[in-house]
């Protein structure tokens, strides 16, 4: 449990089963948790879930696997390689493998004779763009949500300012050319304005934490390579290269990504839902958990049903 979701209401046990699943990336094992409706839902739609920017699957992804679950959906939240479960502890922050980590797990759902056919990606903030350029590429995605989308971390970081680009670029260099030798270099995932860290914008730093589970061993550092590929990251550009329909769900309140640029990304979806609604980057995990929840099923009832 976290402090974010400690008033949510959770669907009763009965309502969802839960299996662990394991896959192979690169020689590496992956682990996460199948969530399958109960009842009369036969071969439901499998969604699959990546935890955001340096997050563990714990960190409040089990309430909204559950309420999909609830609504008939199945859904597998997983972890990346260097985190949570899965194989390694590195924390490292890696868009190509991470988006191998999704294909891993879109895989692995082809052997479970449970689920239906119908595949959705679901992602938040970076896994959210993992998500978009994912389902610009692969033409097995039948729907894909990403929630307060990070669609362009470049601009993110420039509007830091110059002197945080020449920070994280210093800082990650040397993590590059250090860390094979021992010598390398960690930066926050989170932190405060003035410092250096891959999220920095005034008050995410207490909405962050407050999504970490107790009982998770995960620590709030990520190498400092990280940097140099998240500041080179622009899943939007991919947006007009999707053929699903695509929810868009922004925050009018969220510091990181503005919604205006969701809005402007968004035009060159050929079959896009912009939702815009009140809330910050970390609320609709938390405060804003409902309604945000509910359009998303309104979302993949309209993709899968309609």
């Amino acid at each position: 449990m976290n402090r974010a979701q400690r008033r949510l209401a959770r669907p009763p046990r009965e309502r969802f089963s839960t299996r662990g699943l394991a896959f192979d990336v690169g020689g590496e094992t992956c682990r996460g948790t199948l969530y399958l409706p109960s009842g009369e839902d036969d071969d439901p739609p499998a969604i699959v879930m990546g935890p955001g920017l340096g997050a563990e699957r714990s960190f409040g992804y089990p309430a909204i696997a559950e309420r999909f679950a609830d609504a008939g959906y199945a859904a597998f939240s997983f972890d990346y390689r260097g985190f949570g479960d899965s194989e390694g502890d590195s924390q490292l922050v890696h868009s190509g493998r991470q988006r191998a980590d999704y294909a891993g797990a879109l895989e692995r759902l082809d052997r479970v004779d449970a689920l239906g056919r119908d595949r959705v990606l679901w992602g938040a903030s970076l896994s959210a763009g993992h998500v978009l350029t994912l389902a610009a590429e692969r033409r097995d995605v039948d729907a894909a949500i990403a929630v307060t989308p990070l669609l362009d971390a470049r601009s993110t970081a420039v509007d830091r300012g110059g002197k945080y680009l020449a920070r994280a670029g210093l800082a990650g260099l040397r993590d590059l050319l250090g860390h094979r030798v021992g010598r390398g270099r960690s930066v926050p995932i989170v932190g405060e304005t003035a410092e250096l860290a891959a999220i920095t914008e005034p008050g995410t730093k207490r909405g962050y934490l407050d999504l970490v589970d107790r009982e998770s061993a995960w620590r709030n550092e990520t190498p400092a390579r990280s940097l140099l590929r998240l500041v080179n990251y622009r899943p939007g550009e991919r947006l007009a290269e999707i053929h699903a329909p695509t929810l868009l769900l922004a925050g009018t309140d969220d510091s990181i990504v503005p919604i205006e640029s969701v809005r402007d990304a968004a035009e060159d979806l050929r079959r896009g839902t912009v939702v815009s609604m009140p809330a910050d980057h970390f609320s609709p995990f938390g405060a804003d958990f409902e309604p945000a929840v509910g359009h998303q099923l309104s979302f993949l009832r309209d993709a899968l049903e309609g």
